[in-house]
């Protein structure tokens, strides 16, 4: 039988009061209470998708060609940025 048990820890005031910020921003963001036990929850869960940053560093299919168009893009905009400086 699982019996939910609290503990005590000790925090800085300026570590405290960020978490009550960052919890704050949570309740917003969610539309629910969220008190300092859910909000330290939600910042480790951060750290338990490495899948979904491997995913979007992935390589994207034709990325090099998508790359040169951007380049060639980039150096036409700044052709006609420069025709605007010199009027």
């Amino acid at each position: 039988m699982y019996v939910n048990s609290m503990t005590t820890i000790s925090v800085s005031d300026e570590t405290r009061r960020n978490l009550l910020r960052y919890a704050s921003r949570l309740q917003l963001a969610t539309g629910k209470k969220v008190d300092y036990d859910e909000a330290i929850k939600h910042l480790l869960g951060r750290e338990k998708r490495p899948d979904l940053l491997e995913a979007a560093c992935k390589p994207i299919p034709n990325g090099d060609k998508l790359l040169q168009e951007l380049y060639e893009e980039r150096r036409k905009d700044d052709a006609i940025l420069e025709r605007h400086v010199r009027g």
